[in-house]
Parts: C-alpha cells; structure tokens; sequence
C-alpha cells in the first residue's frame, strides 16, 4: 500500500510498505480520510522520535476490509472512526479513570502506524460505527478532543462570557460547542481574517485581531486554542477574578510564561488543561452524526496523500482550517 512514512526527525516519504494485517481483537480499515493536525508537525520534527519509521494520521475514518480473531461487534463493511488513543488500563492514572494521562500511553498514528495510508490496523474495541460512508468523520477525532475540554470546565456556568484565542478548526470548534453550552458570549481573536469571517458565521459575538477592540472589560472564560506564547500571557491577564483560564492549544515544550502566583492567589484564578479524549470518543461521533457540526465550516481542503508535504506547509502557515488526506 501506498502510505506516509516518517523516516527521522524532518524526514518523510511517500512509500510503498506492506499492508496491515489484523492481530487479535483487531480490524484493518481502508481509509476513507485521514486529518493533518498540529500533532503531526510536532511528530515530523521529533516528538516521539523513539517511534520512527510511524506512519502518522490519527484522525481517520473509513471501511472495515479485514477482521481478526477474536472481535465482535464488527464486520467487513462497516463504516466507522476510531479513537486512536490506547491507554494501558492498568497504571494509577488509568485506575483512577483518567486514561487521557495513562502513564504508558500509546497512539495510532504517534507510537503505532497510523491512517496516513491507505489502510490501517486499529484494535476493534477503539471503533465507533457510522452510518455510512463519511470523509469528514475524520473530524470526529479532533471533535472529541474539544468535547473533553468542555468536560474540563463544566463548572463554567450557562450564561457566562467567554474570549477564545485561535479560530483554526480546534478554535472553531471550540467555539461551536460553546454556542451549544449556552455561553452567552463568545469573543474571538485571531490574525488571519478568513479564520475570523468562519467564527462569525458560527456565531461568535465579536472578532478581532485583538482582544484590546472588545473593550477592557474581562472574562468569565478564557481559551486559548493557538499555543502562541503571546496569545496565552494576553488571555491569562483578561480573566475575571474567580474565572478560568484554559489551555486548548498545543504550546512548544520548550516556551515558558511568567505568572504571577500572587495574582493566581489573590484572584482565585483556576487554570487547566485539556490533553487528548477522555470517554468522549463516542458522544463526538454522535454529536456529529446530529448534524449540530457542519463539516464545511472546519474542512478548507480535500487532498491526496502525495501532497502530504504541501498540506503539511499550508497547514503551518495558517492558511488552511482542517485540511483531509484522501489515500485513494
């Protein structure tokens, strides 16, 4: 099969490897689309570079072609999306519930090859089942990253203000379930005003390059979608006393930012994170098939695998929302 191969940190190949074969409890799906996100350009550039030679793509949806022993539940022909996250179930954190931290956490697509190719193995228990053929289900993964977050600050209350950094497709998408939560106010910065006309049509309350042009008002809520430096000491200082600062966006390991623990103290500021689903797979795959999602707000490009390297480019430089490998 034709796949994707990171071969060495900044490396990649277009190659011809073996196809997958199912183990036990395994399916083999043929890849309908496979979603480039910020996670594969930390990957090219060495995050996990333990892993390499990995085909990359954890945002997938496609066809079953092939059942292993053992599975249940699943048939060749299924359509379905799959959480790529695999926690060990056995370590404290996965003990205590908290499989997104599982302490020997592995990944399709990160530390197992992954769906930038034209089939993939996954272990069965990991698939949801679609109604039909869907390229943009591979948003589902990406959907079910933001419903978690979500999870993170559920004490937020119905009818607060909120000010989200980034309108790319996670900030959008943010965006969206926010309007369902029933925030009474989402404002929205950004630098690239395309990104900004796609939050005003998914009804943000105001856009703007910077949050300065909303008035010097703070917020209940702030979410930072970028990982910019930059974006999260601005959206740290605009957090009302007692509200919430969340961190959405993937940062450099390497960045730093200064904090006041004074302030932190003295205002009874909360500040969280959200990293990779937790039990949210599922509920994503229903709340897209609801229709509440639109995939043309988040989908820019559609395009094939031998242009991984220019979608990876498009991608860095922000000219793109969520752009979608189509392996055939």
């Amino acid at each position: 099969m034709k796949a994707v191969v990171l071969t060495e940190p900044g490396r990649y190949e277009i190659a011809t490897v073996d196809d997958p074969t199912p183990g036990r409890g395994e399916v083999v799906i043929e890849v309908t689309a496979s979603g480039i996100c910020g996670t594969d350009v930390h990957l090219l550039h060495g995050l996990y570079s333990e892993a390499m030679p990995v085909i990359p793509g954890h945002e997938f949806s496609g066809r079953v072609v092939e059942v292993g022993p053992d599975v249940a539940g699943l048939a060749v022909g299924d359509h379905v999306a799959a959480d790529p996250n695999l926690p060990c179930h056995a370590c404290l954190q996965c003990q205590r519930g908290r499989v997104n931290l599982c302490e020997n956490y592995t990944a399709i697509g990160i530390n197992r090859d992954g769906s930038a190719a034209e089939y993939v193995a996954v272990p069965a228990g990991v698939c949801v089942k679609l109604p039909g053929a869907d390229p943009a289900a591979a948003l589902i993964e990406p959907l079910s990253c933001a419903l978690h977050a979500f999870d993170v600050i559920s004490d937020v209350s119905v009818g607060s203000r909120a000010l989200l950094y980034g309108a790319g497709t996670m900030g959008l998408m943010m965006l969206s379930l926010a309007k369902i939560s029933g925030l009474a106010e989402v404002a929205v910065v950004d630098l690239n005003a395309a990104k900004l006309q796609q939050a005003q049509k998914l009804g943000a309350s105001a856009v703007g390059e910077s949050a300065d042009g909303f008035g010097p008002e703070q917020w209940d809520l702030v979410i930072d979608a970028t990982g910019a430096v930059p974006a999260i000491v601005d959206g740290i200082s605009r957090v009302r006393s007692g509200g919430t600062f969340l961190q959405f966006g993937i940062a450099d390991p390497q960045k730093r930012v200064e904090l006041s623990p004074y302030e932190v103290f003295e205002r009874e500021l909360s500040i969280r994170g959200a990293v990779r689903p937790r039990f949210s797979f599922e509920r994503a795959a229903r709340l897209y098939e609801s229709g509440l999602i639109d995939p043309e707000v988040f989908i820019s490009d559609v395009v094939p695998l031998d242009d991984f390297g220019a979608a990876l480019d498009m991608f860095v430089a922000g000219q793109s929302r969520k752009i979608l490998l189509a392996p055939r």
